[in-house]
């Protein structure tokens, strides 16, 4: 039996939503810009997948911005936001922990010379609120933090986040990365003042190269792409309707469930990490705990990270994939990086201890005998792995 694991990476696409874009695709293909019928019915079938996508935000359907995925969103954001507002300052904070999409968009503004502040978080991968306080002043023009982070699963506290931004830094603009968040846990964009928020369509059982950015009415951004006047402007180009209506069908069903089933992935993750935990030695969870019970998590339901004491990330890997069990050996975005993991480091794990880390993530379709074999596999596997390590 194949046991996939690797979700934070990406998720198989649901059957249903792979349904309705092949009939898109071959059926009603018609181009939205088009002034024919064809072209009026794909118009009309966006308009309904804009709306729907807007109903499980809360948001209206013309705050949201299509684009190929949470990177591009993430890129327009930063880069679009930091442009428009360039006049009014040059500050803008990061936590130490961004996805690449993120940490690397900053890094290039840097070089653009914007300034750009890394607000560290604590041991657990939670950002310090006291030290994003001391750094918000009146010429900061972002701050963006994601929601959840995608390495150890780390929910970062929005609210708290949202609610400093606008008492200390009012003209800024607050985004947030929610690829890994969006259908997951709880995002109430009013509550948490969220400005601008990513969203990837493949981390939810929707297609692949999908995603959008929510971008609250009002802020000012400036486009990264000319050439059409769809989406007035702001993402110019032929909208992909059978992905963006299979994102659609993809996030009413996340949004219907995940009550739910992420109060069925958390009891899960928590059997998996005491099961795999009993069985072994020298294994430590990374990131915050589950606290059954508790209405604020600290952790997201679906990811696992698992430092290994005395066994390469990648041997386990690859030992776990002769089983036909599938996992990551960190953020799959940095699969063949060099450097070591801006999460980890930041977390304090010495450089062994990242090389021998691996990330478990579930979703929605991950049952229990699955995690159940998985720990076995595990188990039974770490001490063979140790007794071959070089040295």
């Amino acid at each position: 039996m194949e046991i996939y694991l690797d979700n934070a990476a990406t998720t198989p696409c649901d059957a249903e939503v792979a349904r309705l874009m092949s009939e898109y695709y071959t059926e009603e293909y018609g181009n939205p810009s088009s002034a024919h019928a064809k072209g009026f019915r794909a118009e009309q079938k966006l308009k309904e997948a804009t709306e729907q996508i807007a109903k499980t935000l809360k948001c209206k359907p013309k705050e949201l911005i299509f684009t190929s995925g949470g990177t591009e969103s993430d890129n327009m954001a930063l880069r679009g936001i930091a442009h428009a507002k360039q006049r009014e300052g040059k500050r803008i904070l990061i936590s130490a922990v961004e996805h690449a999409a993120v940490a690397q968009t900053a890094a290039a503004l840097e070089e653009e010379g914007y300034e750009v502040i890394r607000i560290p978080v604590d041991g657990e991968g939670v950002l310090r609120t006291d030290a994003l306080k001391d750094a918000l002043t009146d010429d900061v023009i972002l701050v963006s933090v994601m929601a959840v982070n995608n390495e150890v699963g780390a929910i970062q506290p929005l609210r708290e986040i949202g609610a400093l931004v606008r008492e200390y830094a009012p003209k800024a603009v607050f985004h947030t990365d929610a690829v890994q968040g969006y259908g997951k846990i709880p995002l109430d964009l009013k509550a948490a003042g969220i400005d601008a928020l990513s969203v990837s369509a493949h981390k939810l059982h929707g297609p692949k190269g999908c995603g959008f950015l929510y971008l609250r009415e009002g802020v000012r951004i400036e486009p990264l792409l000319r050439g059409g006047a769809q989406q007035e402007g702001m993402r110019p180009g032929t909208m992909d309707v059978p992905a963006i209506c299979g994102m659609a069908l993809a996030a009413k069903k996340a949004t219907d469930l995940r009550e739910a089933e992420t109060k069925r992935l958390y009891e899960l993750r928590q059997r998996f990490c005491d099961s795999l935990l009993s069985k072994t030695e020298d294994i430590r969870i990374n990131g915050p705990v589950w606290m059954p019970g508790e209405e604020t998590q600290r952790v997201a339901p679906h990811i696992i990270s698992l430092t290994v004491k005395g066994v390469r990330s990648e041997v386990l890997l690859h030992a776990l994939e002769d089983r036909d069990i599938y996992v990551s050996a960190g953020s799959a975005c940095a699969t063949h990086r060099v450097k070591p993991s801006a999460t980890l480091s930041a977390l304090g794990l010495t450089q062994e201890e990242m090389s021998s880390t691996v990330r478990i993530s579930m979703s929605f379709h991950t049952r229990e005998e699955e995690t159940e074999q998985a720990a076995q596999a595990i188990a039974a596997l770490v001490p063979q792995l140790r007794k071959y390590r070089p040295g």
